[in-house]
């Protein structure tokens, strides 16, 4: 699958970013971008990326993507990540299962939350992978976004959440030779890799936060992304 081509202007990337989205998908439950708008001011050289929003798309029906972009367009502060600054789930924010795994991430590389930005290859929401419908279409459709990101920012290395972002954004971007792994050090071993691609470009594909607890030494993937980081 080839990504299309796009136009943007790079000044107002923030908000040229969600015209991106087609029409067709704005009535769907899910969301779109999860870092404010000082996140997609470049250089940035990393991008993270996680498989689609989760949760109930029938009990939240009302949050869908078209929302999104009304409440990102319309948001006033800059400074804002959906793992550090939302409440999921009725709890304080930045505290749901997933959100301090991914800023111990963060954090652990020296970086601000805020200022990296963030999305998921695929906008639309389900409670698991396997009840997400028409996969190739939906990345079809998703996919202009993240290329001018990628564009746009010189974002260099991909950290991607779960064994299957990563491998359709490899797919997308042609990053295809294995430069490095991470396993977790425990009985189970789950294991983290970094491909390349001709033009520099690398994904990490991590562990999902979800199952594997980052902010624990055994499961902390972020020397494989900082590793990459050096590389780049």
């Amino acid at each position: 699958m080839q990504p299309r081509e796009v136009g943007i202007r790079f000044e107002g990337m923030h908000d040229d970013l969600l015209e991106l989205v087609p029409a067709e998908l704005h009535a769907r439950s899910g969301g779109v971008l999860y870092s404010g708008r000082s996140a997609f001011r470049g250089p940035r050289p990393l991008y993270l990326l996680g498989l689609n929003p989760g949760g109930d798309p029938a009990a939240q029906a009302d949050e869908t993507i078209g929302r999104s972009i009304r409440s990102a367009t319309a948001r006033s502060r800059n400074d804002w990540s959906a793992y550090a600054d939302e409440s999921w789930q009725g709890r304080p924010p930045g505290t749901a299962t997933l959100q301090p795994r991914v800023l111990h991430l963060l954090r652990n590389l020296d970086l601000e939350p805020r200022a990296v930005p963030a999305s998921n290859v695929v906008f639309v929401r389900s409670k698991r992978e396997g009840l997400l419908a028409r996969k190739a279409e939906l990345l079809r459709d998703c996919w202009p976004l993240h290329e001018a990101v990628i564009r746009g920012l010189g974002v260099r290395v991909i950290a991607c959440m779960g064994v299957t972002a990563g491998a359709w954004t490899r797919e997308m971007v042609g990053a295809h030779e294995l430069v490095e792994s991470w396993s977790e050090q425990n009985e189970r071993g789950w294991t983290s890799r970094t491909h390349i691609g001709r033009d520099g470009l690398q994904v990490v594909t991590m562990t999902h936060p979800s199952v594997a607890a980052w902010n624990s030494a055994a499961a902390d993937p972020s020397p494989l992304v900082r590793s990459a980081l050096g590389r780049s």
